[in-house]
C-alpha cells in the first residue's frame, strides 16, 4: 500500500475505516525524518504489512499532532488498532518501526 498523505480530520476518520493504521508525524527541519521517509515508503510496499494503512502527516499542520511532536520530538510515530491509539513515540531507526509494526500485527 501507498504512503497516504492525512490531516488531523482524515486521521480521525481512518483509524475507524481501517483495522490497523500507522502515522508517521513528520517536521520539515528533522533530518531524521528525511531519512525515515523513503524507508517508511519502502516498508509501506511489503506484502506483510498490506493490512496497515500507512499515513503521513505534517506535524506543524495538524493542531493536534503538533502538541504530542512538540512533547516528545520527531519522527514520530501513532498505531492505531481498530480505533484505538495502541502505541506511539519517537522512531528513529527501520528496526525501531518494524518493532511497532510487529506489535501492531499482533493485536486483535
Amino acid at each position: 500500500m501507498m504512503v497516504l498523505e492525512s490531516n488531523d480530520n482524515e486521521l480521525r476518520k481512518l483509524i475507524f475505516e481501517r483495522d490497523k493504521v500507522i502515522v508517521k508525524f513528520t517536521d520539515e527541519a528533522c533530518p531524521i525524518c528525511k531519512v525515515m521517509q523513503p524507508k517508511y515508503k519502502r516498508i509501506s510496499e511489503e506484502p506483510m504489512y498490506q493490512e496497515i494503512a500507512f499515513l503521513r502527516m505534517n506535524a506543524k499542520e495538524n493542531p493536534v499532532s503538533s502538541r504530542e511532536v512538540k512533547l516528545k520530538g520527531t519522527p514520530f510515530f501513532a498505531t492505531y488498532n481498530k480505533g484505538t491509539l495502541a502505541d506511539c513515540g519517537i522512531a528513529a531507526t527501520e528496526e525501531e518501526l518494524r518493532e511497532m509494526l510487529r506489535m501492531l500485527l499482533q493485536l486483535h
